[in-house]
């Protein structure tokens, strides 16, 4: 066994069906899920979060719901409309809010702590995503290597 750090994982869900998700987490060893979506509804099946959360914890991974960090809905419009600089712009001023300083200490803990965690949320490319900015500043804080998973496209 590697003396390494795990690193923090993240996922997208676009383009692919939750069981494809659900494999991708399990097989990367992760045994935690952490959704970092504002409104953790989706008309995908199987990624709401009542849903997602009974799915991950058949295959034994627990599932936290972290709604500070998700992205504020001007964010999630620009992120939409392919505005990337403008969703990097709105996810900044909202990574300043008390809740999201509180869920990042969180996250951070978790993440020092050993766990294996990934963070979910909808874009399958970390860098059309606030997940990646999440990523960034965790492993910064942690000193661990990101990296990010893709489940096969439907």
């Amino acid at each position: 066994m590697s003396d390494s750090p795990a690193p923090l994982f993240t996922i997208g869900y676009e383009q692919v069906s939750s069981a494809a998700v659900l494999d991708t987490l399990a097989g990367a060893g992760v045994d935690l899920l952490v959704d970092v979506r504002a409104v953790a509804a989706s008309r995908r099946a199987g990624f709401s979060k009542s849903h997602l959360a009974a799915g991950v914890s058949e295959r034994g991974i627990g599932y936290l719901h972290l709604r500070g960090l998700g992205t504020p809905a001007e964010g999630r419009q620009a992120a939409r409309s392919g505005h990337y600089g403008e969703l990097r712009r709105i996810y900044d001023a909202h990574l300043a809010t008390p809740t999201a300083q509180e869920q990042l200490d969180e996250l951070t803990q978790m993440v020092r702590a050993g766990r294996r965690v990934c963070v979910l949320c909808f874009e399958r490319h970390p860098e059309h995503c606030h997940r990646q900015m999440v990523a960034d500043l965790i492993c910064e804080r942690v000193g661990v290597p990101v990296e990010h998973l893709f489940a096969p496209p439907v």
